[in-house]
């Protein structure tokens, strides 16, 4: 379990301004002092004129050529790519859809501090990589994801000005995305679901930040969720996410929604997946629980769970929350999103304990300590894992706020309770 001021397995050393909560725009108007060193990676697999196109848009980058490292994986093609000879290539064999892996891939070998990821059907503007790597550059927990828009770009000429002439061929954008990004101001108002809204292929992270999640689940073998679920556990390390859409990048072709191989069937096997991985709720599953607790419960060592008082304090959270891990679950609490500390024992009513958990993911706080409204004494201590990873990266306990307070429906139980009443609903 992650503490402030210790380290988590993995952790790396952090790099520029701690920032508290989501508030990335606090660096607004900021720029670094030099250009951070970049790799790009681009992922590909018989894709050669798209990935010349991309290759192309890349060497045209703003963003010093000194500082820019190009490396192109493919996934198993029958001919290898033709690539520049400065444009690092590596290979794999064709198992299927790695696109997991080959990301893996490029970032094993990636040295520079950020790295960009990019399909090879996907070209970017000029300013892609300068304006997608500011953020990151300035703090290291910062991930950033561009604007993709589509287009037939096939119609245009290889070397076609891509922010001048790519919008006459414009496809429409997904309105789905383009409403959340408005909804969540550009993920300054991001939330614990909020991963949904990181499209992979134009997507920007510190290196060591990139390193220390573990990078992409390569167990994914089928389009689309393994950027989801990256998204979702480096969130849960402390993530700040940030929307960037002046960094444009043109996928050629309309969403996979608009594509014909997107059936109904892969989405949901997609979503079913997500759902054994993300335990949060909206994304979980309740009538088949998945392997990760979106809530730990601890009680004090020794505190005697099979006690009258403490019975119906574990009883009582578990009707509250039914993702929860309790004492004794064998769920993995690696993904918990919460931890619920309890003090001493309390009963809550119905909706009051949940109630305050979602009140520390909604309004971003470190910790809300319930206290008893009969005497002050503080009942549990729920804990933000998002904001103590935070803590632990920077050894400091600021980024987040905490508040003390009595929550409603949340009291106190004595010796004296009484569980069959209790349990029997009129005491």
């Amino acid at each position: 379990m992650v503490t402030p001021g210790s380290v988590p397995a993995g952790a790396t050393s952090p790099r520029g301004i701690p920032l508290p909560r989501n508030e990335w725009d606090r660096l607004d108007g900021v720029e670094p002092l030099e250009a951070p060193r970049v790799s790009v990676v681009v992922a590909h697999y018989e894709q050669q004129a798209q990935l010349d196109r991309t290759l192309l848009a890349l060497r045209r980058q703003d963003h010093p050529a000194s500082r820019l490292e190009i490396i192109v994986v493919d996934d198993g093609s029958v001919r290898p790519p033709r690539v520049p000879g400065d444009v690092r290539l590596i290979r794999q064999e064709d198992r299927g859809f790695r696109l997991a892996a080959a990301r893996n891939a490029g970032l094993e070998a990636a040295s520079g501090d950020v790295v960009c990821f990019l399909d090879a059907d996907t070209a970017p503007e000029r300013s892609y990589v300068r304006e997608l790597t500011r953020l990151p550059a300035l703090a290291s927990d910062v991930v950033t994801v561009g604007r993709r828009r589509h287009a037939e770009l096939g119609r245009l000429e290889p070397s076609a000005e891509l922010s001048s002439e790519a919008p006459a061929v414009a496809l429409p954008d997904p309105a789905w995305l383009t409403d959340a990004y408005a909804r969540s101001r550009d993920l300054r108002d991001a939330d614990d679901r909020s991963y949904r809204f990181v499209i992979g292929a134009v997507i920007a992270a510190d290196a060591g930040l990139l390193r220390e999640t573990g990078g992409f689940d390569e167990t994914f073998s089928a389009y689309g969720g393994e950027d989801w679920e990256w998204a979702y556990r480096a969130w849960l390390r402390g993530a700040l996410l940030a929307h960037v859409p002046a960094a444009t990048a043109w996928h050629d072709g309309p969403e996979w929604a608009g594509r014909p191989e997107a059936a109904l069937a892969r989405k949901n096997a997609e979503a079913q997946r997500l759902a054994d991985l993300i335990p949060v709720p909206g994304s979980a599953g309740r009538g088949r629980p998945g392997r990760f607790a979106d809530v730990v419960v601890s009680v004090p060592a020794g505190a005697g769970q099979e006690a009258a008082p403490w019975f119906v304090t574990l009883d009582s959270v578990a009707a509250e929350l039914p993702l929860a891990a309790l004492p004794g679950d064998e769920r993995s609490i690696e993904r918990s999103r919460i931890r619920v500390e309890a003090r001493r024992p309390f009963r809550t009513s119905p909706g009051a304990l949940r109630a305050a958990v979602e009140r520390v993911s909604r309004e971003g706080l470190g910790a809300l300590v319930v206290v008893d409204p009969a005497d002050g004494s503080v009942l549990c201590v729920i804990h933000s894992r998002r904001a103590e990873a935070r803590a632990a990266r920077w050894g400091r306990s600021d980024l987040f706020d905490s508040v003390a307070e009595a929550v409603p429906g949340v009291r106190g139980v004595g010796g004296d309770v009484d569980v069959e009443a209790y349990l029997g609903g009129w005491g």
